[in-house]
């Protein structure tokens, strides 16, 4: 990254991948423990209806961690750990996008801008499906109408565990109800929602950090300035974009078609306050999960770098 303060940009010929990737992978699953809860929260808040389970996101935690301890707070966890797949997918669309886009122009906005929309476009076709059935698990025990699928507990009564067993239910009852499309419903929304988000996350990103490098003291690390532009450029994209994502969370937990419907329907019934429902938990979960990014991103390219590199690179 370009900075005043002459901090490096990285690029993805300067990395060995046998170093990013490991280390990717770990610091990936390190975010997704962190701010998992609160993206269940989030998803519970989004679909139900008014404040019919919980009164906002300190509410649902408390509710949940009484009733079911902290393993409530992770169920779903599973499946959804799998997106680290998609994380891989994501920053590795990134980095050669902004190679390429490299070749036309060195304004490292229009770089950010397009590599981040084209990388989410990528994870999310492989984001989609885990999100399907993972937010099924999130909102089972909520009540059926929140739902459109309900684990057959009863079916499993007094059988062996199978590994990923509400995995296997829920996913074979989405396959049985739509076929291997249901797997990829809410797939514009999801786009919608997240093309922006990263579209701008990553311009927003670089913009908070140039200026916290203009205001900062010459001595001040480049890492607690980058610790602080991502939890920033999070807040502000999860604020735009979470409209979107309320809708998205609906068609896709309730198994609903049209995107436009959807969003008049919560409309009509909540009013445009819907529209802001779990932004809170989503903030909230977005924040460690910034940091950890932007921290872990310039940290990981430092550590990936190619020896030669590297060594030019120490002062």
């Amino acid at each position: 990254m370009q900075q005043n303060r002459n901090m490096q940009a990285l690029e993805w010929d300067d990395l060995d991948k046998t170093r990013f990737y490991p280390i990717g992978v770990l610091m990936k699953m390190s975010i997704r423990c962190t701010d998992y809860p609160a993206a269940l929260i989030r998803t519970q808040l989004q679909v139900q209806r008014g404040n019919s389970l919980h009164k906002g996101t300190f509410d649902a935690f408390s509710k949940i961690l009484r009733a079911e301890g902290v393993r409530g707070l992770y169920r779903g966890f599973m499946v959804n750990s799998f997106t680290v797949v998609s994380s891989q997918a994501h920053i590795t669309t990134y980095m050669l996008v902004r190679k390429y886009v490299s070749q036309y122009t060195e304004d490292n906005t229009v770089k950010a801008l397009v590599a981040g929309g084209s990388a989410s476009l990528v994870a999310q076709s492989i984001t989609v499906p885990i999100d399907v059935v993972s937010q099924q698990l999130m909102m089972q025990g909520q009540g059926a109408h929140l739902s459109r699928f309900q684990l057959n507990t009863n079916t499993q009564a007094g059988k062996r565990k199978v590994l990923f067993g509400q995995t296997r239910n829920i996913m074979s009852q989405i396959y049985a109800a739509d076929g291997f499309r249901g797997f990829y419903r809410g797939y514009t929304a999801s786009l919608i929602t997240y093309i922006p988000n990263s579209a701008v996350w990553w311009p927003l990103y670089q913009f908070y950090a140039e200026q916290l490098s203009k205001l900062a003291p010459s001595d001040c690390p480049h890492l607690i300035l980058q610790g602080i532009a991502g939890p920033l450029a999070a807040a502000t994209a999860s604020t735009v974009t979470n409209p979107m994502d309320v809708v998205r969370a609906r068609v896709q937990v309730e198994g609903r078609s049209s995107v436009i419907e959807t969003f008049r329907q919560l409309i009509t019934e909540e009013g445009y306050r819907g529209l802001t429902k779990g932004l809170s938990a989503r903030i909230i979960a977005s924040t460690p999960a910034a940091v950890l990014t932007a921290v872990g991103y310039e940290t990981l390219k430092k550590i990936s770098l190619r020896p030669k590199q590297d060594d030019s690179t120490q002062r």
